[in-house]
């Protein structure tokens, strides 16, 4: 396989992946009706460190095109540690990058970044992140962050997700938040940042 750093391509191994099973992220999912009627699925694929540069790690996750449910394909979510900053880009298919910073079980701010394959996105500090799969095909992302990093789940799974679901009807509000803003969109970056310095914190 082939990964583009900084214009250049080079191939890298890829080692057998990490499993998200669907049990793993039971307390993030919107439909629980759904979810008391199927097995422990394979909900997603994470190929951690396949590349490291500097400080920095480089990973690939791959999320098929299926349902959870009335919910769109999602990654669990998490937040960096140490307000350490996250940067992704689409290798294959289109996503949707959902982000929010909180403070207790209220919504300092929520944006959404839509994106497709060549475009770049910045996770900043201190916001978790869920990248769900909007389509009916394979979603294969690439990201940069610190080797230091330490994934943060706990809030999530306390809230029972982000505070947005993305389902077939479309943005749905997580009523488990005291306080939610309007959900606000963002372009992605369309080029790969020369300087990756800003995420080794």
């Amino acid at each position: 396989m082939e990964i583009k750093t900084r214009g250049k391509r080079k191939k890298i191994e890829i080692r057998k992946p990490d499993i998200r099973f669907l049990y793993d992220m039971k307390d993030v999912v919107y439909d629980k009706e759904w979810l008391k009627k199927v097995p422990n699925l394979k909900v997603y694929y994470m190929y951690r460190g396949i590349k490291r540069m500097d400080e920095l790690r480089y990973d690939i996750t791959v999320i098929p095109p299926k349902m959870l449910g009335k919910e769109f394909m999602k990654t669990k979510g998490n937040c960096n540690s140490n307000g350490l900053q996250e940067l992704y880009t689409v290798l294959k298919g289109k996503a949707i990058f959902l982000m929010q910073k909180m403070k207790g079980r209220a919504v300092k701010d929520a944006m959404a970044v839509k994106a497709k394959k060549g475009d770049w996105v910045i996770v900043p500090p201190e916001y978790y992140v869920i990248s769900i799969n909007p389509t009916k095909n394979i979603l294969k992302l690439g990201n940069w962050v610190s080797q230091k990093n330490k994934n943060i789940y706990k809030d999530l799974e306390v809230m029972h997700g982000a505070c947005y679901y993305y389902t077939k009807l479309g943005w749905i509000k997580n009523r488990n938040y005291k306080k939610t803003p309007k959900l606000r969109f963002k372009k992605p970056l369309k080029r790969m940042p020369k300087d990756l310095d800003f995420l080794k914190g």
